[in-house]
């Protein structure tokens, strides 16, 4: 698989990650614990070098799946876990005090991802009682020590990004980004393009939307993420298919599938964009991977672009209470 570098300090990864989430967090596909390593080493056998997790992924667990399932190649990829929230919960709110809380949650993380530096440490979300300057200062002091390669940002805004930028280096933000949610082209990837930050984008095939596998008849369980994610009642998905519809017309054309489309177009977009899609399928991982080695000409790309300035997109992506802690 190629690479791709992220941020001006050499962070080198795949040009496709994976995002673990989702192993046992956030949905209700989670798969048993030896299956998820099994999928991780998998994916590290096609070529991907880049795992994203966080200690608010469980709580805990999903950075010790993580931990031992790149135990035995941890000198071969590159691990990017979170802090932010309070008690690592965040139902408890946002904690980024640097007195202690983010040191204390580098120290855990290190135990349980079975490592002695975190590849990529990012605010999981910005905290507004704690300027961005102490934080990024803190980071600093975890880089200088040794704990800490790089530092990332996760959903910040512009102002922030600046504040954090001058203290300590950003190497990526992490943010969503897809053909169904197109919000950072207006001015979050001009200002990273500008400062020379990397983007990592999740959620690049639309929560599952993109894939053209959910239909207005879909239902999801309580504890899917979806199941409260205005985007995804029944009257937006019906009003949203148009983009689908797109996107599939597309990847007949191409011989692909509707989610090797997305992966392609949000490739094309950046040279230092790097998706970290999502699954617990190997087959639906070697689909993603697909992705990678499909060109969309640039007619392909102005076809969709085209299609897309015809489109608006019914919903917000995520309920009132979350909208609040995004783009500060």
């Amino acid at each position: 698989m190629q690479k791709r570098t992220l941020g001006k300090n050499g962070l080198e990864v795949s040009a496709l990650g994976f995002g673990c989430m989702g192993l046992n967090f956030g949905d209700t596909t989670a798969v048993t614990k030896q299956d998820a390593i099994k999928l991780i080493r998998h994916a590290f056998d096609k070529g991907v070098t880049f795992f994203d997790t966080a200690e608010a992924y469980g709580p805990f667990s999903n950075e010790e799946i993580v931990g031992e399932a790149l135990e035995p190649m941890r000198d071969k990829v590159v691990i990017a876990t979170k802090f932010g929230f309070r008690n690592g919960r965040p139902g408890d709110g946002l904690d980024s005090r640097p007195g202690g809380r983010i040191r204390q949650v580098a120290e855990d993380s290190l135990r349980r991802l079975r490592t002695d530096c975190i590849d990529l440490f990012y605010q999981h979300r910005v905290d507004p009682d704690v300027p961005m300057e102490d934080v990024a200062g803190t980071v600093k002091e975890l880089i200088t020590e040794g704990m800490v390669r790089h530092f990332g940002l996760s959903e910040a805004g512009a102002p922030s990004i600046r504040k954090a930028h001058a203290v300590q280096p950003v190497s990526a933000l992490q943010s969503e980004y897809s053909l169904f949610w197109r919000e950072p082209e207006k001015e979050i990837l001009p200002l990273l393009e500008e400062l020379g930050i990397g983007f990592v984008p999740f959620s690049p095939l639309g929560k599952g939307y993109l894939t053209g596998q959910i239909t207005k008849d879909t239902t999801f369980g309580k504890d899917d993420f979806r199941s409260m994610v205005p985007r995804f009642t029944p009257e937006n998905i019906e009003a949203n298919i148009v983009l689908v519809d797109i996107v599939r017309q597309i990847s007949s054309e191409k011989k692909a599938t509707p989610a090797q489309v997305a992966l392609a177009w949000l490739l094309a977009q950046k040279p230092w964009i790097v998706p970290i899609p999502g699954t617990t399928k190997i087959s639906r991982l070697e689909e993603n991977l697909g992705g990678t080695s499909l060109e969309l000409t640039k007619n392909d790309l102005q076809k969709i672009e085209n299609a897309l300035s015809r489109i608006t997109i019914q919903g917000d992506r995520y309920p009132k209470h979350l909208q609040k802690l995004v783009g500060k």
